[in-house]
């Protein structure tokens, strides 16, 4: 589950985002963001930015989360290398960017929901998203969206303004699908007690009702020893000797 989820969101990133001049927030954002500009590479910035908040994980979340997040945040930078090195598929929507916002919007959220549905994550992004989502009332897409919004304010001082509004749009609608994706996963997996059918419920007062009819037989009581006072204890002790005078 967790591969799935970083390929989709390696192949949305790539061929839809990147390709289509679209923004994306959170860390994939800033590192698009430094290969638009400056031509680094994606794949590598974005693992260079996983790691400090993957270590806060391993001190916030324990050893086995931090492991399944270095997996996911690696398994997601070598999907989008291998996208950007070996792919010919080339995703041209530069004449309607209202479906690329879309179609970026579904991957994107189904392949995020995977991720942390599976108990991973993809980047440093994902797991302040799942912390401050745990630590307060927001819902975890929502804290996507707003996390998302600080890198898109961001881009706008060097991306145009047409492209970061569909790139906002896309956002959304991965945000929506992403709490669709995980609320579905706490469903499957309730924590609380399930009330019982009214079968169950029938059964359970027909045995009562059958125990509360049926008669408890008390165990008899064991004899209580005799207690003998001292005086009784010599008596008893004394056998009947024939006496030397013919008496008994």
């Amino acid at each position: 589950m967790m591969m799935l989820g970083t390929m989709l969101m390696a192949f949305a990133f790539y061929h839809i985002n990147y390709v289509n001049h679209l923004s994306e927030g959170g860390f994939v954002g800033l590192a698009l963001l430094g290969s638009y500009i400056a031509g680094w590479p994606a794949a590598l910035t974005s693992l260079l930015l996983d790691l400090p908040i993957i270590l806060i994980a391993w001190y916030l979340m324990g050893r086995k989360y931090m492991y399944k997040a270095l997996l996911g945040a690696i398994s997601f930078s070598l999907f989008y290398e291998w996208c950007e090195r070996y792919s010919p598929l080339v995703i041209d929507l530069h004449g309607s960017l209202l479906a690329a916002a879309i179609f970026s919007g579904i991957l994107t959220g189904i392949g995020a929901g995977l991720v942390i549905r599976s108990g991973s994550a993809t980047g440093g992004d994902d797991i302040l998203a799942v912390i401050i989502s745990q630590r307060s009332r927001f819902k975890i897409g929502t804290v996507f969206f707003l996390m998302d919004a600080v890198v898109l304010i961001v881009s706008l001082a060097f991306m145009p303004l047409k492209e970061t509004l569909y790139t906002i749009l896309a956002v959304w609608i991965s945000g929506k699908l992403i709490t669709l994706i995980t609320q579905g996963s706490i469903q499957s997996h309730p924590k609380t007690e399930t009330v019982p059918s009214v079968p169950y419920k029938q059964a359970i007062r027909n045995k009562v009702k059958i125990s509360s009819n049926v008669q408890v037989v008390q165990p008899a009581p064991k004899p209580a020893k005799a207690i003998l006072t001292n005086s009784q204890r010599s008596l008893t002790g004394v056998k009947g000797y024939p006496s030397s005078t013919g008496g008994s």
